[in-house]
Order: structure tokens, then C-alpha cells, then sequence
């Protein structure tokens, strides 16, 4: 097995014939080596001496460890600098390799469109920084700008809270780059080897726990932003648009107590290496799961008081998502509970964590570079004690939490300081159309703040109740309907990009998830479950787990064109990881798989038992035995429903309407009958 990153800490500090490489800043672009080696003398995990900002631990004449090629391209960029700052200046319409790495810190990803024939057709996808979905006017209305002018014509709504901008071409980046900082805005981190945007609440809710975990989820993002400037020397010629950091920002990311620092670097926390991957956090409050809080990297959870003062936070680490076909030793994994700290702490805990995963995460093989890996390999006693190292101080017990809940934030509530907010179901993410002309009329006229939810959905906040009745009718002619009006399949379902653009995907997400959705309603109706019972079904392109499928009760992972892997389990409230239950599924057998599925979840159910608790009640054996001597309901359907049809030439005309939009005619009489009711109750006070 190749050797990990960074020192094993108090079992490799205590070997005094090891060597430890340090990082010192950059080296001459023309080298490879990390840098030179020095003695280091024991420490013990007990021990007051500082622990090192070091790398990976050596033998005494011993070649170098391993690396991937992306490190040495990180190790060579002056901070993310050369050679993307060159590249931009090219004729070209693409970028190399290293820069194409490099760019993803900025924000960037290069893509091809997979659906032309013949040269490629280079092009940026650009994805921006939002902790806790917020988005001010005046950027929004810039992104609605430049999707436009610049990209597809469509805005993207990510499941980490952010916008995404397809179809950038490069000659146009720096335009469009310069837009969103002036804007407000920022793509800085949102891709890359560090950590991504944090996810908090989207709900503007005027409670103390809930402005406590965005405030915190605002600083943890500010203390974990790259600092050396190469983003404004690239993007707005080195003018720093920014906001005045929180004192407890600056001390806590200047901190050098325990060793954490890189103290002569222009990134004191991520040196010249940053972070082995991606690094994902979340900050929430009790009960509130609207963040997938245990598919983290960390998970924050406020602790309060009995009179709902906040105290302290739980702390849950070692959560991912992604995963290799076929590669068992990749999976994904559940984040585990590490400790209790005092509200005072928690940026000096974050950086901890993320000080021992720079230091001991691998760097050699990408696959396994997440921290979930190293917590694996390690077990949380040992991960904890070596957090403890760069903390200075012991994790509290973990304080009991309630249960944790799913909450979508659809339609209208109360801020609770005299204000209303409404979430709006956006299918996917996808803005676009008459929806994207109405969003920017509604958010212009009424000077509506927005924040975006982990969901795909879009809040608008601070909302007049005088203006409910006129905002909700001009929604509602656009689409943006009422969540009692939306399938309940809908409301939850999420999907990754996948094609065209994604260079990831093996087969369709996005564009395959609503004919799919059809389909599982079509089922629904044939086994005689009701329109009002859902399931979370979750669709990805590839394993890599954008749309985090491995927490749905229904997973659809893409392996192969029209093809994907099945994975059951999950609950409604993400709290349980769904396991794979069937390899290859061809699109086209679809039904052949679910429906027996769902006619037994239908008969065997124990009282309100979820589809995902009722599939890991019986087993995938059960399961598979069912998919395998399925001959159909055992009592045949009607020919025509009762409910709704009170003639049989009245279903017919209805069938053969259905049929011109691949629906059956219940489907389509649900959504005549729901449209005419929303056209009608829209705007009527509740």
C-alpha cells in the first residue's frame, strides 16, 4: 500500500530515525522536490512541543514518496498562479493540463460539449461561492446577466448552495470573472483542493441558532479562503473587492499555538500543497437536515441552551460521497461524531481537522485522498487524539441530539421578525425561460435577497405581506407553483449535470430524470399507491455522488450509456447510507425492477415505514426474489379510475391525449385538475 501523506503523528513523531519534509513556500518552477529534510526529535502525543506543519515522513535514505501529478502542478504554480496566468494570454481556445488543474481553485472547470462530433469545442463552466446559500440583488441579477450575454441561457442551482455558469468561453472569463467580484460575489474555492462552500440553513429564519450557524458557517468559510491574492491578481488585476474580516477570523487563521502554520507562507494554512482533495463542509442546528449533514467532510451542529442560547457545537467528521466503479475499497461513508466544544473554538477545531488532513491525508493516489479514507484507516480514537495535538485542548462528550428531520423550505413562512419568505421548487436547479424572466421581475421589483438551498430550490427572503398575493400569482403563471402543486416525487428528487458538458458522466442525469420521475408515478399508479407518497430518488451521471445518491431510498448511479447502478436504503431524512443493490440496470427495465418493489412496499409495509426502512427490513435477498418471480399486481388494475372518470369514452379521450405526452391518462387528469386549481387558489391567503 503506497505510503500515506503527512506524519502518523504521535506514532511517527515518536521514531527519532525518521525525517520529516517541511514545506517552506515555493520552490524554483524547474523543481520537483519538497524540500529539505530535517531531523526531528520525539514528540509524544502528551508532550508540550509544538507539532510541525510537515509532509510526508521519510526514512533516512529512502527515494521520495509518491505523488500525484496534480500535487506537483500545485507545487510549482506560485500559489495557483503559473501557468494559468499565461495560459489566459493564448490564442487558444482551451488551456493545458496544469492549468486546467490549477483553474478549478479559481472556480473553473474546463468542458467540451459531449453531445457535437468532430474538433472540441472548449468552453468554462463557472461555479460560484455562496456559504449558506446566500445571494444578495445585486448578484443575482449579475449572474441572470451573464448567463445570458456569456453562458447557455440558463443559471444552475448546485446542491452545495451555488450558482453554476455553463458555456463560458475563455476569451470571455475575465469579464465574467471580474463581474461576479464586483458583484458581490466570488468563485474562489468553489472547486479544487480545499474547502468548497459551506452549507448552512438556507431559511431566513430570525431565531438565535439559526443566525448563530449561519454567522459560524460565514466565518468558517472566511478562515478557510486562500489568502496569497492570486485570484485578484488573475481575475481583477489585484484589486482586492472584499468585506473586513471578523478579529476572531484573523486570530484564529494567524494562530500558530500548536503548530499548525506554514508562519513564512502566503497561505498560512494550506501552504504551497493546500489540501490532498475537495473538502466539504456543513453547519446546521438540531433537528434541521436540510444540509446532508452527515455526507460532510465536517459537520457543525449548534448547541443551545434551555432558553435557545447557543453554547457550543458537535462536531461529526469523515463523511464523502464519491466512490470508483467496480473498486470496492472506495465507497461512501457516513460522518461519525468526534466531540462537544465551547462556541469560542470551533474556527481553532475546524482548522485542526483540516491541519490533520493536509498533514496525513494521501497525496499519491487521488481515489484516496479524502479524509473519510484516513479516518477509515485510522479509527476516530486515533483521529481524534491527533486533532487534539493541533486543537491544544480535549473534545467534550458529544451532547445528545433529537432527530434529525429533512426540511425543504417550500412555499411561504414567517422569518419571525414580521417578514415572509418563499421557497420556490426549481426541477434540478435548472433556470431557465419564462421561470428565469419572472424570477428577475419578482427579485428587481421588490429588491428581494435570495439564498439558495441544498436542494436545488431558491428562496426569496424578506418578502411584505402586502406583496404575497401579486409575487405569488406572477410566480405561478411562470411555473414556479406552490409546492401543493408540484408531484411529490418532484419536491425531493435531484440530479446531477451529466452530459453534455460534464466531462465525468457516463450516461444522463439532468436531462434523464424527468422522464424517469414519469415513470416511478406511473408505476405508483399501477401498484396503487397514492399521488401523496413519495420516495427521495436521487439520479447521477457517474459514481463521483454530485447529487449524493448514495442517501436516496431510490439511487440511480450511472454506469454505462442508459445504464446504472441501483442503490436502496436511504431514509427520508438522510440519516442512513443506501447500499448498492443492483449492478446494471438498463433504463429500459425500469419497471421491470420497481414495480414489484413498490407493490410490496404498497402490502407489507409496517404502518408509515419508509420505502428505504422497508428495503433494509427485508433485505436485498428478499428484494431480489421479488424483482425475480415478478409476474405483475396480483389484482389487475381497473381499466379506467372511478376517482376520476365517470364514463369510460371520457378515459379513453383522456388516454389518447396521454399518450401524445408519454403520460396515462391519470397522470395527465391530476395535472389538468391540479393546474386549473392553482390557476384559480394562487395568491388566496392560506
Amino acid at each position: 500500500m503506497a505510503t500515506s501523506v503527512g506524519a502518523a503523528n504521535s506514532a511517527i513523531l515518536k521514531d527519532p530515525t525518521l525525517q520529516i519534509q517541511r514545506f517552506h513556500g515555493l520552490r524554483s518552477s524547474g523543481s520537483v522536490s519538497l524540500s529539505r529534510c530535517v531531523n526531528v526529535l520525539p514528540v509524544s502525543s502528551s508532550s508540550s512541543s509544538l507539532v510541525r506543519a510537515v509532509s510526508t515522513p521519510i526514512k533516512p535514505g529512502t527515494s521520495e514518496p509518491k505523488r500525484s501529478k496534480v500535487e506537483i502542478f500545485k507545487e510549482q504554480s506560485n500559489f495557483l498562479r503559473y501557468p494559468l496566468n499565461e495560459e489566459l494570454l493564448t490564442e487558444a481556445s482551451n488551456i493545458n493540463e496544469a492549468a486546467t488543474q490549477l483553474i478549478k481553485f479559481h472556480g473553473s472547470y474546463q468542458q467540451t460539449n459531449r453531445d457535437e462530433r468532430g474538433s472540441k469545442s472548449y468552453q468554462f463552466m463557472l461555479r460560484t461561492k455562496n456559504p449558506c446559500g446566500k445571494v444578495p440583488k445585486k448578484l443575482y441579477l449579475a449572474m441572470d446577466d451573464l448567463a445570458d450575454k456569456f453562458g447557455i441561457g440558463t443559471l444552475r442551482l448546485t446542491t452545495r448552495q451555488t450558482f453554476q455558469l455553463h458555456g463560458i468561453l475563455k476569451k470571455d472569463l475575465k469579464t465574467v470573472m471580474g463581474t461576479i467580484v464586483r458583484s458581490m460575489g466570488s468563485t474562489l474555492g468553489a472547486c479544487g483542493d480545499l474547502n468548497r462552500n459551506v452549507l448552512a440553513p438556507a431559511a431566513p429564519l430570525a431565531r438565535k441558532d439559526y443566525l448563530f450557524a449561519q454567522e459560524t458557517a460565514d466565518n468558517i468559510a472566511a478562515l478557510l479562503t486562500p489568502q496569497s491574492g492570486a485570484y485578484y491578481d488573475l481575475w481583477v488585476d489585484g484589486e482586492k473587492i472584499m468585506s473586513a474580516e471578523p478579529p476572531e477570523v484573523v486570530k484564529a487563521r494567524n494562530d500558530n499555538s500548536h503548530g499548525t502554520n506554514f508562519p513564512d507562507s502566503p497561505e498560512p494554512i494550506y501552504g504551497t500543497q493546500f489540501l490532498p482533495r475537495k473538502f466539504k463542509i456543513a453547519v446546521t442546528v438540531p433537528a434541521d437536515n436540510s444540509v446532508d449533514i452527515l455526507t460532510n467532510d465536517i459537520g457543525v451542529v449548534v448547541v443551545s441552551d434551555a432558553d435557545g442560547e447557543p453554547k457550543g457545537f458537535n462536531i461529526y467528521v469523515g463523511g464523502g460521497m464519491g466512490r470508483t466503479h467496480r473498486l470496492e475499497t472506495t465507497f461512501p461513508r457516513l460522518g461519525e461524531p468526534l466531540g462537544y466544544v465551547p462556541k469560542e473554538d470551533i474556527l481553532y477545531v475546524v482548522k485542526a481537522i483540516v491541519v490533520t488532513q493536509r498533514e496525513n491525508g494521501r497525496r499519491d493516489d487521488r481515489k484516496y485522498s479524502r479524509m473519510k479514507y484516513l479516518i477509515s484507516s485510522w479509527g476516530i480514537e486515533k483521529f481524534r487524539s491527533v486533532v487534539e495535538q493541533y486543537y491544544g485542548r480535549k473534545f467534550e462528550p458529544f451532547r445528545e441530539l433529537p432527530e434529525w428531520e429533512f426540511k425543504s423550505y417550500l412555499g411561504w413562512h414567517e422569518q419571525g421578525n414580521g417578514g415572509l419568505f418563499c421557497g420556490l421548487h426549481v426541477d434540478n436547479g435548472r433556470i431557465g425561460g419564462t421561470m428565469k424572466k419572472t424570477l428577475r421581475e419578482v427579485i428587481e421589483k421588490y429588491n428581494l435577497d435570495v439564498r439558495l438551498t441544498p436542494n436545488q430550490n431558491i428562496i426569496l427572503c424578506d418578502i411584505r405581506r402586502a406583496w404575497r398575493r401579486p409575487i405569488t400569482t406572477a410566480l405561478a403563471q411562470a411555473g414556479l407553483l406552490h409546492p401543493r402543486y408540484v408531484d411529490p416525487l418532484n419536491v425531493t428528487a435531484m440530479a446531477c449535470p451529466a452530459f453534455p458538458l460534464c466531462p465525468l458522466a457516463i450516461t444522463e442525469a439532468e436531462r434523464g430524470i424527468p422522464d424517469i420521475l414519469k415513470r416511478v408515478r406511473a408505476v405508483f399508479d399501477k401498484v396503487g399507491l397514492d399521488y401523496n407518497e413519495s420516495v427521495v430518488i436521487r439520479v447521477t451521471g457517474c459514481p463521483n455522488g454530485c447529487a449524493r445518491p448514495y442517501m436516496a431510498e431510490l439511487g440511480l448511479v450511472g454506469d454505462g450509456p442508459n445504464s446504472y447502478q441501483i442503490w436502496l436504503g436511504g431514509t427520508p431524512n438522510q440519516t442512513s447510507l443506501a447500499k448498492c443493490f443492483m449492478n446494471k440496470m438498463k433504463l429500459h427495465d425500469l419497471e421491470k425492477v420497481l414495480e414489484p418493489l413498490f407493490y410490496n412496499w404498497k402490502r407489507k409495509r409496517q404502518g408509515k415505514e419508509s420505502f428505504g426502512d422497508f428495503t433494509t427490513r427485508l433485505g436485498f435477498e428478499k428484494l431480489q426474489e421479488m424483482v425475480d418471480k415478478w409476474e405483475g399486481p396480483v389484482d389487475a388494475p381497473s381499466r379506467f379510475n372511478l376517482k376520476l372518470f365517470t364514463d369510460k369514452e371520457t378515459y379513453e379521450a383522456m388516454d389518447e391525449l396521454a399518450k401524445l405526452q408519454n403520460k396515462n391518462a391519470h397522470q395527465l387528469a391530476v395535472e389538468v385538475i391540479r393546474n386549473f386549481v392553482a390557476a384559480h387558489q394562487n395568491g388566496k391567503s392560506e
